[in-house]
């Protein structure tokens, strides 16, 4: 039996890490954090606040893309924040699920306020996420609304994610 290769996609402070680990644990397919992936050199660039540009993802993307492709099942945490990244990422397995976490920028910002030790830094960093994003349509992700519990979150996931099965 195939497993599911799946995206969990938004925004920096989404909740892609856990709704994607838990996710993953649900399913019994590993779990990957696309943040684990990035060059030094990106990490640095967001650390000291400047947004990485679509040059700066190319071989990150092509890293993930490769991943998806080894894997015989996967979940993978990425912000995939637009639709190339998204075809980029579906060049390793066109049967790719997204399921997109959807929440205002009032309810992200709060959670990022509340992080600690994390390389993202700033307002105006996830001001430029929320800028870059191309929100998926429900033809090419699972959308679920962030405001509610991670349980509510991974239950929609789930229910929608058998649906499609």
């Amino acid at each position: 039996m195939k497993h599911p290769k799946i995206v969990v996609m938004g925004v920096s402070g989404s909740g892609k890490s856990l709704v994607g680990q838990r996710l993953g644990e649900q399913l019994g397919v590993p779990f990957f954090d696309a943040d684990d992936y990035h060059s030094r050199a990106n990490v640095e660039k967001m650390a000291n606040g400047i947004p990485l540009t679509d040059a700066d993802r190319e071989g990150w993307l092509a890293d993930l893309a490769e991943l998806i492709r080894r894997q015989d099942g996967l979940v993978l945490a990425c912000s995939a924040l637009k639709g190339v990244y998204r075809d980029q990422l579906r060049t390793g397995d066109p049967a790719l699920q997204f399921v997109y976490l959807k929440g205002s920028f009032d309810t992200i910002w709060s959670r990022h306020a509340q992080r600690k030790d994390h390389y993202f830094n700033g307002q105006k960093m996830l001001e430029s996420q929320f800028q870059s994003l191309e929100e998926p349509g429900p033809e090419e992700a699972i959308i679920v609304d962030i405001a509610q519990t991670p349980e509510q979150i991974l239950k929609e996931c789930i229910s929608a994610l058998v649906g499609e099965c």
